[in-house]
């Protein structure tokens, strides 16, 4: 059975990745499971840019087929920030909590509470070196997109507990008065862009691995 690594140390993105492949013939391992590997250099301009380049990294450290995704959120009112640099965004060793506290920090120095914004997933895939025998194609790639357009609430505090990064802050028309924090992991998946990513990954793999 081919062995799949989740190429991410963000626990909240392993269990919604875990839950996705799970009717994939293939072993599911989490990043955390071969120690303390180095960081990723993720110096990309776009979203499937560093989700590439931590996919190609992770697929070497580890000698294993890899998923990684990139995502972040872009606010219109701060001109797409924070972007490629969400989870970043309030410097190198920043959490959730000082993230958002910039978040809303940014958006007050224009005197805004609320903001249209979109979540946007890129998942990157890349096979294990040429020495795993069973490969048709060594080293392949396979890549996906997602979205999920919605607004950014900061007047109202932080609402859920159930989601991670700015998920506390962002709502979503297809659930009236409720924060992605605040849906179940089932929900959330069905509306947001790592979920759409996921599918189109699964789909995708689904073909690749026949």
């Amino acid at each position: 059975m081919k062995k799949i690594v989740i190429a991410t140390k963000n626990q909240g993105k392993v269990r919604e990745m875990r839950t996705a492949l799970a009717a994939l013939p293939v072993e599911v391992v989490a990043l955390s499971d071969f120690g303390d590997l180095p960081e990723a250099v993720e110096d990309g301009t776009t979203f499937a840019e560093n989700a590439k380049i931590k996919a190609e990294f992770y697929a070497k450290q580890t000698g294993c087929a890899c998923i990684a995704d990139d995502s972040g959120i872009e606010v219109e009112a701060l001109g797409g920030a924070p972007g490629i640099h969400s989870a970043r965004y309030a410097g190198y060793h920043a959490d959730d909590e000082t993230n958002n506290a910039k978040l809303i920090a940014e958006l007050g120095k224009i005197g805004r509470t609320e903001s249209p914004a979109d979540y946007r997933c890129a998942l990157v895939f890349v096979d294990a070196p040429a020495k795993d025998a069973a490969l048709r194609e060594p080293g392949c790639e396979l890549e996906t997109e997602g979205r999920c357009d919605g607004v950014v609430r900061v007047d109202q505090g932080p609402r859920g507990d159930g989601g991670f990064g700015y998920d506390p802050y962002f709502y979503v028309e297809a659930y009236p008065g409720h924060t992605i924090a605040e849906l179940t992991l089932e929900q959330k998946d069905k509306i947001s862009h790592r979920g759409a990513a996921l599918r189109a990954m699964v789909a995708r793999l689904e073909e690749y691995l026949k």
